[in-house]
């Protein structure tokens, strides 16, 4: 339920549980005793002064309870009334209670009213009080300067009141926040997971799969040939081996292994020789640099994304040779893997989804690198770096 306001400052409804029956407790006790002081209420000359201030003071403190929330423009005259009825009973019934009736105001404009407001009504009752108790009769000194303290007194614990009240919602707010946070964190992070494993699963599966189609293709066309001889079985066989190596990688991403345990850059050379196996098309490896590290997350992106552009140039492309090449540099490591054409149109998209370059930028822009696809004038070429 949405929290009640009262010109933008939050306010809580156990305020008011006890404002009621203080308030209950005032106009009770001051009209009982008002009929039992002299001049009592009554219908002509001070009597009826009297009845009229116990009127109006009655009528205005059930309308600070009724009216909690209303605005200060309404509430600070509100309590002015009540403040000037209860002073008036003071004056008209010096031995009275109407004094008593000045405090349920002044609490009132401590909890609700902004500072200044709440200081003037305060201001105002003491001036007030001051005035009645002097018109009043002849009293002590001592006793108006104590009922001055002590409004101003009852004044001050109610502002502490407010300040705790609030500070009490302050944190409460925070810990509601926090726990948003918190929420939200773990729904990020459950987020990036899946798009990890989606990440993973479409490198593993993309590059097992299209080998395998690739070669099976391949027995394929033998078979409809009539060459069922030794090309058919070597066909099958490449394509079997497929098959069970990118089972054993699909396994090994769906039963989250230690990334130690995950492909790195040291398998890019047999990443190359088996794709020159597949498709007969010249792949070469090399490294430049001395080897440096560059984390577990990073080993995993190079393979991974030599891994894409290999599965994307023996999909999309009529290549004559292809170099994969790994550079260890100063603050991390760079792979290339470009593919070269002579005097060969480039087929047209395989109907892929695009997801292969979406992953890998993604992989990069996770460890603060950068990955860079496009067109060459022999060919297509995908860059990587990664911080180390």
């Amino acid at each position: 339920m949405p929290q009640a306001t009262l010109d933008g400052v939050p306010v809580d409804a156990a305020t008011y549980r006890w404002m009621r029956p203080l308030a209950v407790f005032v106009i009770g006790f001051v009209v009982i005793a008002a009929f039992q002081t002299h001049p009592a209420p009554g219908a002509h000359g001070r009597h009826l002064a009297v009845s009229l201030a116990l009127v109006v003071f009655a009528a205005g403190t059930v309308a600070i309870v009724r009216f909690q929330r209303a605005p200060t423009k309404a509430q600070l005259p509100l309590l002015i009334v009540v403040v000037l009825s209860a002073a008036a009973l003071v004056g008209l019934q010096p031995n009275g209670p109407g004094f008593l009736g000045v405090f349920p105001a002044v609490s009132a404009a401590a909890l609700r009213l902004p500072a200044p407001f709440g200081a003037a009504v305060v201001g105002i009752a003491g001036a007030a009080m001051a005035v009645a108790w002097a018109s009043g009769g002849h009293h002590p000194v001592s006793g108006v300067v104590f009922n001055e303290v002590g409004v101003v007194a009852f004044y001050l614990i109610a502002t502490f009141a407010r300040r705790l009240r609030e500070a009490n919602q302050q944190a409460q707010q925070l810990i509601i926040e926090l726990e948003q946070t918190r929420a939200a964190q773990a729904q990020a992070a459950a987020l990036g997971e899946r798009q990890r494993l989606a990440r993973e699963m479409h490198d593993v599966l993309a590059h097992s799969l299209s080998g395998l189609v690739l070669n099976l293709e391949g027995a394929r066309l033998l078979a409809e040939r009539g060459e069922a001889g030794p090309k058919v079985a070597d066909a099958i066989d490449r394509a079997h081996q497929l098959a069970k190596t990118g089972l054993e990688e699909a396994r090994s991403a769906i039963g989250m292994l230690r990334d130690d345990a995950l492909p790195g850059p040291r398998r890019l050379a047999e990443l190359a020789a088996e794709f020159e196996g597949d498709t007969g098309v010249a792949c070469t490896f090399a490294v430049t640099g001395a080897e440096r590290e560059v984390g577990s997350d990073g080993r995993l992106t190079l393979y991974r994304v030599a891994q894409e552009g290999l599965t994307n140039i023996r999909k999309h492309t009529c290549a004559d040779r292809v170099e994969v090449r790994l550079a260890y540099e100063t603050a991390g490591a760079r792979l290339t893997i470009e593919d070269f054409q002579t005097g060969k149109e480039r087929p047209p998209p395989g109907g892929g989804t695009g997801y292969g370059l979406t992953g890998m930028r993604e992989r990069a822009e996770l460890l603060g690198g950068k990955l860079t696809a496009g067109p060459t004038t022999q060919g297509f070429r995908v860059e990587l770096w990664v911080p180390g």
